[in-house]
């Protein structure tokens, strides 16, 4: 056997361990109850050749991107109020993290059926969530505004992820990313999600004076460092991989909600974090919703791996 034949019998074993770790963690979660490979031949919501396609096939990534997004939701005062009494993270952060990959999942990687199908019962949820901040302020879960910062702040903390730890992107990849999230964005109710990234940046930039710190962020970022969202041994970084979320916020917007320089990266962490999240974009798990999608499209397990 060749050193190249053996490093490629090597490298299958690795991938092959790790996807059924990572079957075994995420049974429990839901992705087991949804067949990413039928249809046979029925399209997503966005092409395979899509960046998003790309990015959310990186699980490392989109941890970062997931704690970030949430950082900035926490931060908006309906936001989050609504989430933070109308979910489990406080009693279930690990339950609550594999629902909503599952909801990303099937938004990027589902037949558009199953995608529109799963939306709508979102949507539903939302219609009978309302309250009022304690400061006073009344929301509504389904209100466009609200949609449209959320939707915005996880296209950001995904795509940002995956650019700054994963692999660069170009303007126009990143302008395609938008474009093809608003898609999903519509069918929320997001009506004002960002289409490009001047879009978002003239989206945060408005937002910016409306946001907050609060105690209940520093208590997320205690539960994301604590709870078992990953299958061991990758556990042991995941303190890391809370700090590159937080580095990962535009700074202006951790000044105002009052994450300092204590909360992110520090000097030896990007390091391995991007060491992390790169070895994770070469690894194929075949049974995951990007390699089923794939299938279920006619195309090799392999396929968004060739596009990185």
């Amino acid at each position: 056997m060749s050193v190249t034949e053996l490093k490629s019998a090597i490298r299958r074993q690795v991938e092959n361990r790790l996807d059924r770790a990572a079957r075994a963690y995420l049974d429990d979660g839901g992705l087991a109850r949804v067949d990413f490979t039928a249809p046979a031949g029925e399209p997503a919501l966005s092409p395979p050749h899509s960046v998003s396609w790309r990015i959310f096939k990186n699980p490392v990534t989109l941890f970062i991107g997931g704690v970030a997004a949430v950082i900035l939701e926490l931060a908006e005062p309906r936001v989050r109020t609504g989430v933070w009494e109308n979910s489990s993270f406080r009693t279930n952060p690990v339950g609550r993290l594999k629902r909503t990959g599952l909801a990303a999942m099937v938004t990027v990687y589902g037949a558009r059926s199953e995608a529109e199908a799963m939306i709508a019962r979102i949507n539903a949820v939302h219609d009978r969530i309302s309250g009022v901040t304690p400061g006073g302020t009344p929301f509504h879960a389904s209100d466009p505004a609200l949609l449209t910062w959320v939707q915005a702040t996880a296209a950001y903390g995904f795509l940002e992820a995956y650019h700054a730890y994963a692999s660069p992107l170009s303007d126009a990849e990143r302008d395609d990313y938008y474009a093809t999230s608003a898609i999903a964005a519509d069918l929320y109710g997001a009506s004002g999600a960002p289409r490009s990234v001047a879009e978002q940046r003239r989206l945060f930039e408005e937002m910016t004076p409306h946001l907050e710190s609060s105690a209940i962020i520093i208590e997320f970022l205690t539960i994301m460092k604590k709870a078992e969202a990953f299958p061991h041994p990758a556990q042991f970084a995941q303190h890391s991989l809370v700090r590159a979320a937080v580095e990962l916020t535009p700074a202006k917007i951790r000044r105002r909600i009052g994450l300092g320089p204590r909360y992110g990266l520090r000097p030896f962490e990007g390091r391995v974090v991007r060491r992390m999240a790169r070895r994770a974009d070469r690894l194929v798990l075949r049974s995951g919703p990007a390699a089923s999608a794939c299938r279920r499209l006619g195309l090799p397990d392999d396929y968004l791996y060739r596009l990185s």
